[in-house]
């Protein structure tokens, strides 16, 4: 069974996702819950200054989160802005970051020429921890952990598509569990904490964001702000606002180019 197939029969919903988000009657622990993660990422705030380069770094190297919740990196001046709705669960995502993302860095962003923006989009609840642990450690890890994630993408998700198949209640267990558990549970439950820890992510930090409601509504929040954008599908690209539709960095390319030659 394929990734895509196994989560599109994977016992959740969105509605399971939001179950008990931004309830005023949630016990007083859980509705704090997000205050130490929250601290843990330093990501709670927007930054106030335009970002800047510092001697000896790269564009590529200047990330920061945006409004919607996405992590744009590059010269926040640049005369082109391309930005991904992606899923770190989405095979054709994992296929165009490992095309793209060295040539793009090297030849666009690191010029100045192009400012790439990714915002996490939920296909299934099993990219939430994924991506909350992406997110964890804030801009300056969001992208190497990111990649490594599409790097080993396949063999990160066979232990969640095995539990899907072979114990789904132990899924739907992890996801009735209080909002402040559902995402450290469902995240064991898929073995994706273990593989954060082998890159340096503790499991206490691991756990105080996979409980962080705050930015659990963000991802929800940058999800909605796809939909009503017309993505679709995943990966979608808005090329200066312009939406594109493929996971190609061959068609990508050449749009990039005539989109320079514009300015």
């Amino acid at each position: 069974m394929t990734i895509k197939n196994a989560l599109a029969t994977a016992p959740f919903a969105l509605a399971i996702i939001l179950a008990g988000c931004g309830n005023q009657d949630a016990p007083e622990s859980e509705a704090n819950a997000a205050t130490p993660a929250a601290a843990a990422t330093g990501d709670s705030a927007m930054p106030s200054a335009k970002p800047t380069r510092a001697a000896g770094q790269e564009w590529s190297d200047v990330v920061v989160k945006t409004p919607e919740g996405g992590y744009a990196m590059g010269d926040p001046d640049a005369p082109v802005t391309l930005v991904e709705y992606g899923a770190v669960t989405c095979s054709h995502c994992a296929a165009f970051e490992q095309s793209a993302f060295a040539p793009m860095k090297k030849d666009y962003v690191d010029s100045g020429k192009v400012r790439f923006e990714l915002r996490n989009f939920i296909l299934s609840p099993f990219d939430i921890p994924i991506t909350l642990l992406t997110q964890c450690e804030g801009p300056d890890r969001y992208y190497p952990l990111t990649e490594a994630v599409f790097g080993e993408q396949e063999a990160l998700m066979q232990p969640a598509i095995q539990l899907s198949q072979s114990n789904p209640q132990a899924l739907q267990d992890a996801m009735n569990a209080p909002l402040n558990e559902r995402f450290y549970n469902l995240g064991k439950a898929m073995g994706v904490v273990d593989f954060f820890a082998s890159r340096g992510l503790t499991e206490e930090k691991a756990k105080a964001c996979l409980s962080d409601q705050s930015a659990i509504e963000q991802l929800v929040a940058t999800t909605e702000k796809g939909v009503s954008d017309g993505v679709t599908g995943t990966p979608t690209f808005f090329l200066n606002g312009e939406k594109i539709q493929t996971d190609k960095w061959a068609e990508m390319k050449p749009r990039l180019d005539a989109a320079l030659g514009a300015q």
